[in-house]
């Protein structure tokens, strides 16, 4: 069963360069590119307004972008080997910097980047594969590193129930770790090339992780097996999102295209290819009274907003 969705609006030059990162929280979307912006869109009008900008906020621009799930912490990495964790003002809706990490300075240090469910931890990728943890409520303090092979760690998140590490590997690795007992728990076989995307279901039974071999791979968490593969990009797979639901999944490509996934019946459902530019960006919107929606960014420097077609 196919699903359809179509073009509700497009944010052309949302940033004058490539858009490498989106992050939503249940009123925003917040964009961030090689451009030393972060634009922060409002995903509850019609024409998604700019609302905030937080200028000059990485000097040689911004890489990875991410929210907690409860939508209140934002932090955001940069070329220039820093990370700075943003919170929220309820009643403005306005982002404020309350903290930062700047680990030796180094580019790569500190490269990708994923939230805790309440924004108290973060975790971040290194070039020789270690995955560091950091308290951002005591001071930014690294609390825990986890050691790898030593490939360079190019993707990471965290489970919503803040149980389990994933991270994906440049050699094709992917591991879980438990946040628990401080060890890893699985060394995830087959994807071989790159993984450029892991990404947790809602409930934190299920991980994806995709990159170079354009394959998805859906593993389980708790056993470590490999339960789906979901082929069907034909170019590298760099940015996956979970549908609030956990029904679907959503993926995004150097060839353009976003997909999306039955996780019950493996299968894509939906294919959208409005740009010859590489996607760098997907992400599904909180679910409102318009429908499923989802935006996707990338090399075009636009944000397009799709909504789930009536019926499908």
């Amino acid at each position: 069963m196919s699903k359809q969705y179509l073009t509700l609006h497009t944010l052309d030059a949302a940033h004058p360069t490539d858009i490498f990162g989106l992050a939503a929280t249940p009123t925003q979307l917040l964009s961030a590119s090689g451009s030393s912006t972060i634009q922060i869109h409002d995903t509850t009008s019609p024409e998604f307004p700019t609302v905030q900008t937080l200028k000059g906020v990485h000097k040689l621009g911004c890489h990875h972008i991410c929210t907690s799930a409860d939508g209140k912490s934002t932090a955001s990495a940069g070329f220039g080997g820093e990370v700075k964790v943003w919170s929220i003002n309820e009643e403005s809706k306005e982002w404020k910097e309350v903290g930062s990490i700047v680990d030796n300075s180094k580019a790569g240090e500190l490269w990708a980047i994923a939230l805790s469910e309440d924004g108290r931890y973060l975790a971040s990728t290194s070039y020789d594969g270690r995955i560091n943890v950091w308290d951002t409520q005591a001071g930014m303090e690294k609390i825990r590193e986890y050691e790898t092979k030593g490939s360079f760690g190019m993707a990471v998140d965290m489970s919503v129930d803040g149980r389990f590490t994933a991270s994906g590997h440049e050699n094709g690795s992917v591991y879980l770790f438990n946040n628990d007992t401080g060890r890893m728990l699985h060394s995830l076989p087959g994807l071989v090339k790159p993984v450029r995307a892991v990404a947790f279901s809602p409930a934190s039974k299920l991980l994806a992780a995709a990159g170079d071999s354009r394959i998805i791979a859906i593993y389980d968490v708790s056993s470590g097996e490999q339960v789906a593969n979901l082929p069907g990009h034909v170019a590298w797979v760099f940015s996956l999102d979970w549908s609030f639901s956990g029904e679907y999944l959503l993926s995004g490509g150097y060839d353009g295209k976003a997909k999306v996934w039955s996780i019950d019946t493996r299968t894509c459902v939906a294919t959208h290819s409005e740009t010859d530019k590489i996607l760098w960006a997907v992400r599904w919107l909180p679910k409102t009274s318009r429908a499923e929606m989802f935006a996707v960014a990338g090399g075009a420097g636009s944000i397009s907003f799709y909504r789930e077609a009536s019926g499908s």
